[in-house]
């Protein structure tokens, strides 16, 4: 796939997610569509399983908007980065937040085939998205990953705590 196009589908997705417009960012995916969200621990893979988790997401930020600042690209994949401006909403992470909307930078990697988007890894920063929206990293964490997140470091290995 060319260059052109690539953007083209990743900007249309944008605008599509920008607005929380499910049915639009589902006619762009690939039927083995795989969106994943490290920060979040999360995996989609299909269609079914990639509505629910946009429908998800748009719940805890329904005013999420992304805009792509700038792209490269290698002809058979594409990386976009830009800001994300988001507020989080409701208890899915077992917290509180302030309802003030976050603003973070974001890359974003995608994989394509048959002409449409097949792959979609959507990295931020948790830690920062936590403070600006006046909830504790730890207690995100613990929610999203469990205690598995807070096991004991290997000896001779300090943990990192945010």
């Amino acid at each position: 796939m060319d260059s052109r196009r690539m953007f083209e589908l990743a900007q249309a997705l944008a605008t599509a997610k920008s607005r929380q417009d499910v049915p639009a960012a589902m006619e762009l995916f690939h039927q083995d569509m795989v969106l994943e969200a490290p920060a979040f621990g999360t995996r989609a893979q299909g269609r079914a399983a990639n509505e629910r988790a946009l429908t998800g997401f748009f719940a805890s930020f329904p005013d999420y908007e992304v805009a792509l600042e700038g792209h490269a690209d290698n002809g058979d994949a594409l990386v976009c980065w830009g800001t994300v401006r988001m507020t989080m909403t409701g208890d899915r992470f077992g917290v509180h937040p302030n309802g003030r909307r976050a603003e973070l930078p974001v890359f974003i990697q995608f994989a394509f085939k048959d002409g449409l988007i097949a792959g979609e890894r959507f990295f931020f920063d948790l830690s920062e998205l936590c403070a600006q929206s006046g909830v504790e990293t730890d207690a995100v964490r613990r929610k999203l990953f469990g205690a598995a997140a807070f096991a004991p470091a290997a000896p001779g290995i300090e943990p990192i705590h945010r």
